[in-house]
């Protein structure tokens, strides 16, 4: 979890989880997981990618993953390429959407070597 109390800022910042990862602060870098939660109170500037991904807060960046889940106050600005997508009323969506039918494409990388190396997408 990245508590409500947490900045990370620099160059190049990605963070890799294998499993859940729950963003309550303000993350300006990109972020690969399992599963991703971004709180209404948490915001990531830069790419999120993930197998699920929720969106309460904030992204400023593209999304890329099997299921995304837009909620009334999660507020969106960037392009979401996915498999399956829900925008619920209330939510604030600014890019282009694309759907793949292949979710192999689809599901991050979570090896941080080949992310270091920048073989990710």
């Amino acid at each position: 979890m990245i508590g409500r109390d947490l900045t990370l800022l620099g160059e190049k910042i990605t963070i890799v989880s294998q499993n859940k990862l729950r963003v309550d602060g303000d993350v300006r870098g990109n972020v690969h997981g399992k599963e991703v939660i971004i709180t209404d109170g948490g915001s990531v500037e830069g790419m999120v990618s993930a197998e699920k991904i929720e969106v309460h807060g904030a992204v400023r960046g593209s999304i890329r993953a099997v299921t995304v889940m837009l909620h009334a106050t999660g507020q969106v600005d960037g392009d979401i390429m996915h498999h399956t997508l829900g925008i619920s009323e209330g939510a604030q969506f600014d890019g282009r959407v694309r759907r793949s039918n292949d979710t192999a494409e689809l599901m991050p990388v979570l090896d941080p070597e080949l992310i270091a190396a920048g073989q990710v997408q």
